[in-house]
């Protein structure tokens, strides 16, 4: 049985790990892999079809939480307690639940101090006590005694009688005043871990294609930059095409020496001249055999887009686009995708099938099977855009 401790609007966690709001996706499954001994049977829910629609999960059976990410921005959103009996809860370094202590109405009152009335669903027969940044549901059709509600007692507000000794069914942490209107928060500084990271990607383009990338960068700690609260800074690099790998370390440096950590993107440099070859930017959409190894890069793409009796217009493509309104823009490629197999070994499968790529004015498009981008890889002005071979191909 996990002993947690719940810090309303944070977090949920022990002395060795926490899950804490607006953490990023990859830290959270690196905290399951790292005590996987500890923590086991975790599944992973999304909508194969459909990605962005639902929330992300991580399901943690064998011990009742839930952790929902953000369909969009992939942090921490929710984190759902569903079985209060494979877990022990304290608030303040005190136990509210746990094998001798049950988690009754009463017993939430004497540990939070309830300060507003609950509210009752009377369609599911659930009665919520909410707190700012967390909820208790208590399921009302497993007690004997059915209880007595009247919606229209006194002065507009309802009336209930709740039975002595009823217990929590489900505990929810989240950022705000309302469970429904709930967004994951920005990450917390605890989350930077020394790192700087792109909050979004402006990719640079001159009249045939991509120059370079503009990165608004984040950083915990002091320095200059502009200043986004307490302790979080921002700045803007640019890197272009053609630089050398010492000067991309030196521009993508933190305003205090910590150098920029890519995980939503790929700069690689010619292995003669050391200098910018390509850039790939990374979606890390699920069902696809990346991912989790990247976080999401929020990229925007200027494409050049010609129409009949006008001159050539410019439309963006960002992370969320689909490929069949970026050739919509664009035009149909002349010549057929490259399909794209990845495997760990030669005899293995890839459980989530292949991708197609597409060229497109000097950029690689690949393709899930649900019309989602996998990842874009932009190229300098060296080579042709028509030329795609299959060491282009993101690996």
């Amino acid at each position: 049985m996990l002993d947690l401790e719940v810090v309303p609007e944070r977090s949920l966690g022990n002395e060795q790990w926490e899950f804490t709001l607006g953490m990023p996706l990859a830290q959270a499954v690196a905290i399951l892999q790292k005590h996987c001994r500890i923590i086991k049977n975790v599944q992973v829910l999304y909508s194969e079809q459909s990605p962005l629609s639902h929330d992300l999960i991580l399901n943690l059976t064998q011990d009742g939480i839930k952790l929902l990410f953000d369909a969009f921005n992939q942090r921490l959103k929710v984190i759902e307690v569903y079985d209060l009996t494979k877990v022990k809860l304290k608030y303040c370094g005190v136990h509210f639940n746990s094998q001798a202590i049950a988690p009754t109405i009463e017993q939430i009152d004497q540990s939070f101090g309830a300060t507003h009335p609950g509210v009752y669903n009377s369609a599911e027969q659930l009665f919520h006590l909410n707190f700012r940044g967390l909820s208790f549901s208590f399921q009302l059709d497993s007690w004997a005694e059915t209880p007595k509600y009247e919606p229209n007692f006194a002065h507009g507000l309802a009336s209930l009688q709740i039975p002595h000794g009823a217990t929590v069914k489900r505990m929810y942490i989240y950022n705000g005043n309302s469970l429904q209107d709930t967004k994951a928060p920005l990450m917390p500084l605890s989350c930077f871990l020394g790192n700087v990271y792109a909050e979004n990607v402006d990719v640079l383009r001159d009249g045939t294609g991509p120059s370079g990338l503009r990165l608004r960068l984040l950083t915990a700690g002091c320095g200059p930059g502009l200043l986004a609260d307490a302790k979080m800074r921002v700045f803007e690099r640019c890197v272009y095409f053609g630089d050398s790998c010492q000067d991309v370390l030196s521009t993508l440096g933190s305003p205090h020496k910590v150098f920029y950590k890519s995980e939503d993107k790929d700069i690689l440099f010619d292995a003669n001249t050391h200098k910018v070859k390509k850039f790939v930017l990374h979606t890390n959409y699920p069902g696809h055999y990346n991912f989790n190894i990247y976080h999401r890069c929020e990229f925007k793409i200027p494409l050049a887009v010609k129409r009949e009796s006008a001159d050539s217009q410019t439309e963006t493509c960002t992370t969320y686009s689909k490929w069949d309104s970026i050739q919509d823009l664009l035009g149909h490629p002349v010549e057929k995708p490259v399909v794209l197999h990845r495997s760990s070994s030669p005899n293995n499968t890839n459980p989530f099938g292949s991708t197609f790529c597409f060229g497109l004015q000097r950029m690689i498009f690949e393709v899930m099977q649900n019309n989602h981008i996998a990842s874009v890889t932009l190229y300098g002005p060296a080579r042709p855009s028509s030329q795609l071979r299959t060491s282009d191909l993101p690996q």
